[in-house]
């Protein structure tokens, strides 16, 4: 229960601030009249998920929950483009078709009896192969490269949401034997900072295939 409450809102979090950023002229122009503001911004994200990931056990359950929300709020910011680039009915509708597609696999990787680690290790591949293509892709500005990668990582992150669910409820199962204590506590917010990372992800792709050009 607290894995879910705790992605929705990162999620609600998320949504707010993007609005925000979105209907302010003047932290518009700054955000992105310079490159190197939305360069900084991705690569604090990405030590953020570095340091969360292997720090999670260490630090107190609070501090832990405040970085998740700082994280939360720098994802609005970076994605706050997307009410500048789409029409606000695609956007609306490609959530709810995210919303949608998460639950279903999140529902089928909670209450399947398949074993999903072998979905892992081919999902994982194919992230990493993403992500060394979209660094590629940089350079190369490749329209087709661009498709390729968004229909891929569509496919990937579904398979992650259900993959993601079956991981995090065993291992809360597993450690959960003697009751709520700072260790499940921990376990859930880990676990919800991983299905957010999925719903973002395969939202963004979405948008990208349905998303109405404003």
């Amino acid at each position: 229960r607290n894995v879910y409450m705790w992605m929705a809102l990162a999620l609600v979090i998320t949504a707010f601030t993007s609005m925000a950023i979105a209907n302010s002229q003047q932290l518009i122009t700054t955000l992105f009249s310079n490159s190197t503001y939305m360069i900084v911004l991705v690569v604090v994200q990405l030590v953020m998920v570095v340091a969360l990931t292997a720090a999670i056990n260490r630090i107190p359950f609070v501090l832990a929950g405040v970085l998740f929300a700082i994280y939360a709020i720098l994802t609005g910011v970076t994605i706050s483009s997307i009410f500048l680039l789409y029409t606000a009915e695609s956007i609306a509708s490609t959530f709810f078709i995210t919303a949608g597609t998460f639950a279903i696999m999140s529902v089928y990787g909670y209450f399947t009896k398949k074993d999903l680690t072998s979905w892992g290790r081919i999902l994982m591949m194919g992230l990493i192969g993403i992500v060394l293509a979209s660094v590629v892709n940089l350079f190369m500005h490749s329209t087709m490269l661009t498709w390729i990668i968004t229909y891929v990582g569509v496919v990937v992150f579904v398979g992650l949401t259900a993959y993601d669910t079956q991981k995090i409820k065993e291992s809360i199962i597993q450690h959960g034997s003697h009751g709520v204590n700072d260790g499940t506590m921990k376990l859930a917010l880990m676990g919800s900072f991983i299905l957010y990372l999925d719903f973002i992800n395969l939202f963004l792709k979405l948008l990208r295939i349905f998303g109405k050009r404003d």
